[in-house]
């Protein structure tokens, strides 16, 4: 009986330490990350910007240094939460697949193939997904709305009770989902993949357990991960962002996730689908390295 207790309170403390973890590695994520994601958001969405720079530029000068942290209150409360959500999905994934794996092969260590990392990323991706897409379309929404007395929404609470209004709460808040289904579960696939690959690697060449990996190495590995998590899903983010900023009624432009893809395709080309991308892995690095370091 004390057997059975004692596993149970070991697994309640490791999934409280992955919660934790992610929650501290999401707030680093927000705080270093915002003005790089405002760049990105920008410039996925509108043809006024020639660049980074200029976007970057013109922010600054019209808007104040301010500007660049619009809509950072909703990712910094709701990140935590959801940074938790995708390390605890992940973690769990992982422990489920051990189990199994040990099942089948009772003489094998408990470890993971490269495919079930990816697929217990996924997992994660998914889970965090009913979290992500109305907090990143709020943060979106607050992040291209007209600066000064134009602006649409007050705050935070204000583009939920707006964006509720005009379509229901799956129709208006969660507009945009299904696209970012997709991005979630191939981001997080792959984030996580290349993270336990490095880390693997990592202790393979140097005949050390994974505890033992110094804290700038783990830091590293999880900057290139976060490099692999955009380019693998990119334009998934560009086709989300640019239907989580579209109007309402008359002036909506995109009927769905498909008619999204298919209009910036005709109208921009493939580079339609990777504008933002210099940006975006600039900040990468230091979010996921940070994420993955805390």
């Amino acid at each position: 009986m004390s057997v059975v207790v004692e596993e149970e309170t070991g697994s309640v403390q490791r999934a409280a330490k992955d919660l934790f973890a992610g929650a501290a590695g999401g707030v680093a994520q927000v705080l270093i990350g915002q003005p790089f994601d405002i760049v990105k958001v920008r410039l996925q969405t509108t043809t006024q910007y020639s660049n980074a720079l200029d976007c970057a530029t013109k922010i600054f000068k019209n808007e104040g240094p301010a500007a660049f942290y619009k809509g950072t209150l909703t990712p910094l409360l709701g990140i935590g939460a959801c940074v938790s959500i995708q390390f605890g999905a992940f973690h769990w994934a992982r422990r489920q697949l051990e189990s199994s794996n040990q099942s089948t092969h009772p003489s094998n260590p408990a470890t993971l193939s490269y495919t079930q990392y990816y697929c217990a990323g996924a997992f994660a991706g998914l889970a965090n997904t009913v979290l992500s897409s109305p907090i990143e379309h709020v943060r979106i929404r607050l992040q291209t709305q007209p600066h000064g007395p134009n602006r649409l929404y007050s705050g935070p609470l204000d583009c939920v009770r707006k964006l509720s209004a005009h379509e229901g709460v799956l129709r208006g808040l969660y507009r945009g989902s299904a696209v970012t289904l997709l991005r979630e579960a191939q981001a997080y696939g792959v984030w996580f993949l290349s993270f336990e690959y490095l880390m693997n690697s990592d202790a393979k060449r140097n005949g050390v357990k994974r505890e033992e990996i110094s804290s700038w190495k783990v830091a590293g590995y999880g900057g290139l991960a976060g490099e692999g998590l955009w380019l693998a899903s990119y334009p998934f983010d560009v086709v989300k962002s640019k239907m989580q900023s579209d109007g309402f009624g008359e002036g909506r432009r995109y009927r769905n996730m498909r008619d999204a893809f298919g209009q910036t395709w005709r109208r921009e080309g493939w580079r339609g689908f990777w504008k933002g991308i210099g940006t975006t892995m600039v900040r990468a690095m230091p979010v996921s390295a940070g994420t993955f370091a805390v």
